[in-house]
């Protein structure tokens, strides 16, 4: 009896290491799991895409879970994410799918989630290895390498260009991991193809503001050749600026995301590529680990805690 009891301890420990309690799986089994979908911001297409996806997903498994999505009002309203993840648990939710819009501040409400006995699986935009570590704490990540595929989006718009050309950066939040490891694929391809990259601005994620960075690099540097850009919502502002500037096929544009407001812009040029993560799985990716850690009371048992998901180099019409 005492050797169970020690068997049965040390389990509990181990699904502790991911954020889990032996208890979820037990929630799980008297009813439907409730998995909550916490997203950034829904005013920008590729969260409403992933939720799209992620609803599309529920309704194919209806009888096996609840799923309660939501969102912030924009990429840097870390409060109302925060106040989301508390909100969730109060409500009790079984696990917690979430793309932080930070990665280093949401750490805090999510240990507070996975101290409720709270599953918890990031997606999209990874928690700060160093920040969880200092709270030892362990969260499953599911999503792709952005940093291979700004490189991939780098390197096609390289070949578009020739050696010694200038390009820019516009990046997403520097405090979001996922914004910086575009930014680092953007520098690699542009250094493997001994571009120069002049600058590297944020802008935010944001139409606006990308369409004010894009406008002032464009003034400040009239041999510039590309913008590159960490979210397709930026490329579209520079797009814009491109325009405005009165230098459409003079200076190439490329994105990451591939949402769909973007198409018309890859086919007729005034985009050169972008990248796709495929929003329209990313949360269910996340979603389908959970169900089966839930239903197994197991974590992921790929190597540290991450399941690496596809991302697609997608290019425009030839100029």
């Amino acid at each position: 009896m005492m050797q169970k009891k020690r068997l049965l301890a040390a389990a509990m420990a181990a699904m502790a290491l991911f954020g889990t309690l032996a208890a979820a799986p037990l929630r799980a089994a008297e009813r439907q799991p409730r998995i909550a979908l916490v997203m950034k911001s829904l005013a920008n297409e590729f969260f409403l895409t992933m939720e799209a996806g992620a609803r599309a997903h529920q309704r194919a498994h209806r009888g096996e879970y609840i799923l309660i999505s939501n969102g912030i009002k924009d990429e840097s309203d870390t409060a109302g994410q925060i106040k989301l993840v508390e909100q969730m648990i109060v409500a009790r939710v079984d696990a917690i799918v979430i793309a932080p819009a930070d990665s280093q501040v949401l750490v805090a409400a999510v240990k507070r989630a996975q101290d409720a006995g709270i599953l918890v699986i990031n997606i999209d935009n990874q928690f700060d290895p160093a920040v969880l570590k200092a709270k030892a704490m362990s969260v499953p990540f599911v999503g792709p390498q952005d940093q291979k595929g700004a490189r991939a989006v780098a390197a096609h718009v390289a070949s578009l260009l020739k050696a010694g050309d200038q390009v820019a950066i516009i990046e997403g939040l520097p405090t979001a991991s996922n914004a910086r490891q575009r930014t680092a694929g953007f520098q690699q391809g542009a250094a493997s193809a001994h571009l120069k990259v002049v600058s590297v601005q944020t802008g935010e994620w944001e139409i606006a503001k990308a369409n004010r960075v894009a406008s002032a690099l464009l003034s400040a540097y009239p041999d510039l050749k590309a913008l590159l850009c960490g979210n397709d919502s930026m490329a579209i502002g520079a797009v814009a600026a491109v325009k405005s500037a009165g230098r459409a096929g003079k200076v190439l544009v490329g994105g990451f995301d591939n949402i769909s407001a973007v198409a018309p812009m890859l086919k007729d040029g005034r985009m050169a590529a972008t990248a796709s993560q495929h929003a329209d799985r990313l949360a269910v990716y996340g979603i389908e680990i959970a169900l089966a850690q839930l239903k197994s009371g197991k974590p992921i048992t790929s190597f540290g805690g991450v399941v690496e998901t596809p991302v697609d180099l997608i290019v425009g019409a030839p100029r």
